[in-house]
């Protein structure tokens, strides 16, 4: 069975899941800014299509939060401030939405300095990238966001078969006429969210994104759940060119942790994020308008390219996101039954109405 035709639940209005998320964050402990702000971008997420960085997430995020390792309140510390560039320790608070806020006083600032670059230490799970960046766009800048965990090891380097790196996401998003793109990938070829998905349904990867314990290549995503003899998440390139994905792993690792102070080195046990950010106003380089012009053009190059298969014409990355926000403003949003699940035993524990949910 692919993953596609699991069974959904019947849709949902979008504000009325947010709203009900935020009552279960608040009802953990969460400040109620924080918590709004959590469930606005898990849902946005969710309305773009990447649904195990949506909903799904949110009941690892209230473990975290009831067991004390989220922080629930407080603000987080100003390690630096050179104006263009700031470094902040997290505290881990809520990922997401300390990137809100880093993302605010990048705007505020860009006005002055045209290029902001932010890095931040020990913040908690700061959710889908695309999701971020996508603030950027709406406002017409560029923005690169780049994430690692150094507690997590599942991705071992090239040559390797010991996890060493986190899968290392990464975004980059700029904005045209028509719609924001929005590049969202990763140094692993699939992610440990995507993967205890596939083991929880019993599902195998179409193709040999994993290693065993041995590093030889399997589509069997339970090596990654065994206690020993664990397996890793295979580098982007696979087999033949994994030496890419291991120089981006490499590039994540030195802008998340070089830049922030603190990394691997610390040996960290919480699960958490370093951070990468960077915003760029085209207004402080060739101008807005030609940098509008350029990436339409490169757009309609892109839709114009003759077609491998014409059922299936060359689509940019963030097209279909914007599709289907639409959709989901429109129709609603469909939960999995194991989220639905999930988000109801977690409001019977934190005696949060669940009528929300079907």
């Amino acid at each position: 069975m692919n993953l596609t035709e699991l069974p959904v639940t019947i849709r949902r209005p979008h504000q009325a899941l947010a709203t009900f998320a935020t009552r279960l964050f608040t009802a953990a402990g969460m400040d109620a800014d924080k918590a709004a702000c959590v469930a606005d971008l898990l849902v946005l997420t969710d309305m773009m299509g990447r649904p195990t960085h949506g909903l799904a997430q949110c009941p690892a995020y209230l473990d975290e939060l009831v067991n004390g390792r989220m922080t629930a309140s407080g603000s987080p510390e100003t390690v630096r401030d050179t104006g263009a560039t700031v470094v902040w320790d997290g505290g881990y608070l809520p990922g997401l939405w300390l990137m809100e806020q880093a993302l605010t006083l990048g705007f505020e600032r860009l006005p002055e300095h045209g290029v902001f670059t932010f890095s931040m230490r020990r913040s908690h799970h700061i959710g889908c990238l695309a999701a971020l960046a996508k603030q950027a766009t709406d406002r017409g800048y560029y923005a690169l966001i780049a994430s690692s965990g150094p507690h997590t090891k599942v991705v071992a380097p090239f040559g390797g078969k010991e996890g060493l790196f986190s899968p290392n996401p990464f975004a980059f998003a700029f904005p045209t006429t028509g719609f924001p793109v929005l590049v969202d990938t990763c140094a692993s070829l699939t992610t440990v969210s995507m993967t205890r998905q596939r083991a929880a349904a019993g599902v195998p990867f179409d193709h040999a994104w994993l290693l065993d314990a041995d590093g030889r290549p399997t589509r069997e995503p339970a090596v990654m759940e065994r206690s020993d003899d664990r397996g890793s998440l295979m580098l982007l390139g696979g087999e033949e060119a994994g030496h890419k994905g291991f120089g981006l792993a490499l590039m994540v690792e030195a802008l998340t942790q070089g830049l922030s102070g603190f990394g691997r080195r610390d040996a960290p046990t919480r699960w958490g994020a370093n951070v990468y950010l960077q915003l760029m106003d085209p207004a402080a380089f060739a101008g807005t308008a030609e940098s509008i012009a350029q990436m339409d053009f490169l757009a309609q190059r892109c839709h114009a390219n003759s077609p491998v298969d014409p059922a299936r014409p060359v689509r940019l990355p963030g097209e279909q996101a914007t599709r289907n926000i639409e959709q989901h403003l429109r129709d609603g949003i469909a939960l999995s039954p194991p989220t639905v699940a999930a988000l109801h035993n977690w409001a019977q524990r934190l005696n949060v109405d669940d009528v929300a949910l079907p």
